[in-house]
């Protein structure tokens, strides 16, 4: 069977923009929703895009806190199966702050759909939607929190690690949710459904985690949001407000160092999700493994140069380990995840024997 022969019921055109928004906005995302089959492929491709649009506005720098959370509150609403606000109502009230089409990113031409991902979600089965919704509506009902609890400040200043911790969670622990809500429909044994439910959160949190350590330099920038734990770098003498400084690199990459360290801690838990999904309605190991198996050598990097974070440089894997990493787990695996596992942390994967530059 093709592809395309068992997705959904709805709309095709709506459904294959919905695909092709994916590969705009986030190519590692991109990735898994390629190494899924259908139905699965589908079902995720459009539960991320209902995340990605309250992370936009999350992330907008451009729009007052006050009004972020507003929308967003919407947005909830919208989610709601009880409430009656749609997503055309959603989609006025957002309209004055996209940015003007020629200009317009993909986030924001995401955000501008909200009503064709509203309507090809809504096409999809019953058991898909419940599945979806709650930690959807979580992850909304999180970001509204946290924008308004630092309303005053512009932009996120996260105080420690217990409250890194909770942002992560409702921004990718509540979407390991929503995967495994989704990949448990099926018929699993109870042992099986309570390791899923147990590591969920900690691969959603091991990815999530990684992004924050990587994405100093990005989130300052261009959010004016800084995940880095207050405490964490006072310990190291450098002001929140000063996390790009030059005269507090050093202190600064130190706390990077010790975010991909925490980061780390969470490998182990996301392994075993790893080695308990099911493969039925389309899913695919091959598909959360490989945003694993990234974030391993991404961290490898980060241990190595955590600097590189705090610049426009940035911290990021080549081409050809991402190619290398794709093509082992989209193959027949020659080796168990654990074994690749450390491959990726020792050294760059295409580097490693039998791999071709």
């Amino acid at each position: 069977m093709s592809r395309h022969a068992a997705r959904p019921p709805g709309d095709r055109a709506d459904l294959e923009w919905c695909h092709e928004a994916v590969q705009g906005v986030s190519r590692t995302f991109a990735l898994t929703v390629d190494v899924l089959d259908e139905p699965m492929a589908s079902y995720i491709c459009i539960g991320y895009l209902l995340c990605r649009v309250p992370d936009t506005i999350e992330d907008a720098d451009h729009v007052p806190p006050t009004e972020q959370a507003r929308l967003l509150r919407e947005y909830d609403r919208v989610l709601d199966p009880a409430d009656e606000t749609g997503a055309e109502d959603f989609r006025a009230s957002v309209d004055e702050w996209l940015p003007e089409p020629e200009g317009r990113s993909e986030d924001w031409n995401v955000v501008a759909s909200t009503p064709r991902i509203v309507r090809t979600f809504e096409a999809l089965p019953e058991d898909v939607r419940e599945a979806v919704t709650p930690p959807a509506r979580e992850l909304v009902q999180g970001m509204a929190m946290f924008v308004e609890r630092y309303a005053d400040e512009g932009g996120l200043r996260i105080q420690s690690r217990e409250e890194l911790e909770e942002y992560c969670y409702y921004a990718a622990g509540t979407v390991g949710n929503l995967v495994t809500n989704l990949l448990a429909r099926g018929d699993l044994s109870e042992g099986r459904r309570a390791r899923l439910y147990d590591t969920a959160e900690e691969f959603g949190l091991l990815l999530q985690l990684v992004n924050v350590a990587k994405d100093v330099y990005d989130d300052y920038t261009e959010e004016d949001n800084v995940y880095l734990p207050a405490e964490w770098l006072a310990a190291e003498d450098v002001p929140q407000d000063e996390v790009l400084a030059p005269e507090h690199a050093s202190g600064a990459a130190a706390v990077v160092r010790r975010t991909a360290r925490h980061a780390r801690s969470f490998l182990d838990d996301a392994q075993t999700y790893l080695e308990t999904v099911p493969t039925t309605d389309g899913n695919t190991v091959a598909a959360w493994a490989i945003p694993f198996l990234l974030a391993v050598g991404t961290l490898r990097e980060l241990l190595e140069r955590p600097e590189d974070a705090l610049s426009a440089t940035g911290v990021k894997i080549s081409r050809q380990e991402v190619f290398a990493v794709v093509t082992e787990m989209t193959g027949t695996p020659s080796d168990s995840l654990a074994d690749l596992r450390e491959d990726i942390a020792g050294q760059p994967y295409h580097r490693a024997s039998g791999q071709a530059d």
